[in-house]
């Protein structure tokens, strides 16, 4: 078996919280319609709940976020690298802001939709460059 380090559970760390964080919002975007069918209410009652799990692996992405980047030496990358991590910095507040705006939205159907979508978009761009870092 091969010996794991602290290199593995902070990829681990990080992987399991993007598990959380998007495949989470992509599966509750999938309930809303039958939730919906339920109850008008079930909706935000099942975000609410999700919420509680939601933001502390959000905070675990962002803490080992930071450890992943505090492990390599940023400025002796290539431009490329660079270009690719600030574009997934941004990707990943782009997720966050717009889960707090859709958080926040209090039944206003834009802020709703418009903060969902972005948040699970920004969160899905966030993986890709985060496997496109990996991976070079």
């Amino acid at each position: 078996m091969l010996s794991p380090s602290w290199a593995t559970l902070r990829l681990f760390l990080h992987v399991l919280g993007a598990t959380v964080w998007v495949g989470g919002q992509l599966v509750l975007g999938g309930l809303v319609r039958p939730l919906r069918a339920l109850s008008p209410d079930a909706p935000r009652v099942a975000a609410r709940h999700f919420n509680r799990i939601a933001w502390p692996a959000f905070g675990v992405l962002l803490a080992t976020g930071i450890w992943n980047v505090a492990s390599v030496h940023v400025t002796d990358t290539s431009t490329a690298y660079q270009v690719t991590l600030f574009a997934k910095v941004f990707a990943v507040g782009v997720s966050g802001v717009a889960a707090f705006v859709h958080a926040q939205a209090n039944g206003r159907r834009v802020a709703l939709a418009l903060g969902g979508a972005l948040s699970g978009l920004g969160g899905l761009a966030a993986v890709y460059l985060g496997v496109l870092l990996h991976t070079h």
